[in-house]
């Protein structure tokens, strides 16, 4: 573990966002999360009565908390990179290079909703 390269240990950080946001956001890992919650009413201020996915036991919460969630992916991953190298490594580098994408996606997401909010500011004014 000593000579853990910094391009490694980026790979290992990046390939832990990823898998996080997998497991706590992404639809396609919903069959996960939804044992482990409960659908509960809401009514925001407007008196507008809506439905949401809340956690059912600790496990659920753990689930839909990106904190806790990130530190059980950081040891999954960190755990499989040093006990079987082999076999983590393509993962992790698959994940990392996922990780970065959305990373750089979020910001040009919100780049280009900045434009489109500026435009429509410009559009009204002429």
């Amino acid at each position: 573990m000593t000579n853990l390269s910094w391009l490694t240990y980026l790979m290992i950080i990046l390939a832990s966002y990823r898998l996080t946001h997998l497991i706590v956001f992404d639809k396609i890992t919903e069959f996960i999360r939804k044992p482990f919650t409960k659908q509960e009413k809401t009514m925001d201020t407007a008196g507008h009565v809506g439905q949401k996915r809340v956690p059912s036991s600790t496990f659920g919460y753990m689930l839909q908390c990106y904190w806790c969630a990130g530190v059980w992916c950081a040891i999954l991953i960190g755990i499989c990179y040093l006990v079987w190298p082999s076999y983590a490594v393509p993962v992790i580098f698959i994940l990392s290079i996922a990780g970065a994408q959305a990373i750089l996606e979020t910001f040009v997401g919100v780049g280009t909703k900045v434009i489109d909010v500026l435009a429509a500011m410009k559009h009204k004014k002429s």
